[in-house]
């Protein structure tokens, strides 16, 4: 065996005992999560950090290094991004736009999207230039604090789905406007983080940035102009049930969703974000979506989404948060988000006639960050925008707000009069 064989061979032993390590917690904490009342995306999450720095790394030091090395490596943070980037693909084809059609439904939904994105955004704003001299000082104050602003400004679209799955409120009104208002909210959270992004870059070239722009808007027309019409004359015979979900098609789709994913990289506006437009032109097929989701769909949940929650875990070091001022700041994150998206939801509710606990529903919903959040995170930290104890802080209000969910609905629920459906895997 050749010096180059045996490294890969090595290489590939440590990512499967990695892998293994991955899948097997968060299958744990799934099943530990839901016994608990909570999404079992939650559990997941919660094992991603407990592989990190926070406990497995301080308990074992030694055994975390060898299974996980100083850092994450370059092979778990490649097959991170290409979980999310199909994961964001089946995010964008889940859109519901349809359920919108009613006058006071589009109102209140959209009086709880500015309430839940300008609120918490001005929130984060302030602590942002508040903290940047003691937190992020070499880091540009302008950028810092606008992320932190985007940062508190997120809702969890995935994790909001599963939630309103299990609790039975998919078709319920009010389900209906959170997963509208998080939908709006996330587009224009993606949208603020791109600006930043162009903001914070090192040589800020108006003429490059407007080419950008260009090519944003180019993609869109071919995905409008030519792919949507394509995967419309493809997916119909698959919904009729003329044809199964085959290999082609699937194979098409990834290809598509890869190259859109090339496309917004080039463009300075994520890779992830290519999948979800791709899955965006083919949302009015909601047969074909939960066809991809039953077929490829759990495959991304089970394998791909550990390795990202794991990748988080392992850049996140709750103990290292050892200082006063370091707590001080992360409850000021912790209370600005939470009070900065229930309380503004709630009052939009109450103004378009719905009841203090309906109105309470809304603001508990919105307040779910969880998965959209940790994506935007890791895309913040990579790209410099906040320093490594923000991140973890960040990181906490986006697990914190996630857990406060569930027991906040299982009490808020039964006064509105909904019967909390039992048994519901999410």
């Amino acid at each position: 065996m050749t010096a180059s064989v045996h490294h890969l061979e090595q290489l590939l032993l440590h990512v499967l005992v990695q892998l293994i390590i991955m899948i097997a917690a968060a299958r744990l904490f799934h099943g530990l999560a839901l016994r608990l009342g909570q999404p079992g995306a939650t559990g997941e999450i919660v094992a991603g950090l407990l592989l990190g720095p926070s406990l497995f790394g301080a308990l074992f030091p030694e055994a975390s290094l060898w299974v996980f090395g100083s850092k994450p490596g370059d092979e778990i943070a490649v097959l991170s991004q290409v979980g999310l980037i199909l994961l964001m693909f089946q995010i964008g084809s889940e859109f519901h736009f349809n359920l919108l059609k009613d006058p006071a439904t589009r109102r209140t939904m959209l009086g709880v999207a500015a309430a839940s994105i300008l609120v918490p955004f001005a929130l984060g704003l302030a602590l942002g230039l508040a903290s940047a001299a003691t937190l992020a000082p070499a880091i540009n104050p302008v950028v810092y604090s606008l992320f932190c602003g985007v940062a508190l400004a997120i809702t969890a679209v995935p994790i909001l789905g599963r939630i309103l799955r299990q609790f039975g409120l998919t078709a319920h009104p009010l389900g209906v406007i959170a997963i509208s208002a998080a939908a709006v909210n996330d587009v224009i959270g993606w949208l603020l983080l791109a600006a930043i992004a162009a903001i914070g870059a090192a040589a800020f070239d108006p003429g490059g940035f407007g080419l950008k722009l260009l090519g944003l808007a180019a993609l869109g027309a071919v995905l409008m102009l030519v792919v949507k019409p394509l995967l419309d004359r493809l997916i119909g015979p698959v919904e009729r049930g003329e044809k199964p979900l085959g290999p082609d098609l699937i194979a098409l789709i990834l290809a598509l969703c890869f190259g859109a994913a090339i496309v917004t990289s080039s463009l300075g506006i994520f890779a992830i974000f290519g999948g979800f437009a791709v899955g965006i032109t083919v949302h009015r097929h909601q047969a074909f979506a939960a066809l991809w989701r039953d077929k490829i769909g759990v495959f991304v949940l089970v394998f791909f989404l550990p390795i990202f929650f794991t990748f988080t875990g392992l850049r996140t070091n709750v103990l290292g948060l050892d200082s006063a001022t370091d707590i001080g700041w992360c409850l000021a994150f912790l209370a600005a988000s939470i009070l900065g998206k229930i309380l503004p939801v709630y009052a939009a509710a109450r103004l378009s006639g719905f009841t203090p606990a309906q109105s309470g529903v809304l603001g508990s919903l919105m307040n779910t960050r969880a998965l959209m959040e940790l994506i935007v995170l890791n895309v913040g930290r990579d790209m410099g925008f906040i320093p490594q104890d923000v991140f973890t802080m960040l990181v906490i209000m986006a697990i914190t707000t996630t857990l406060m969910t569930g027991p906040l609905l299982r009490w808020l629920l039964p006064k509105t009069g909904h019967v909390i459906p039992q048994g519901v895997d999410a």
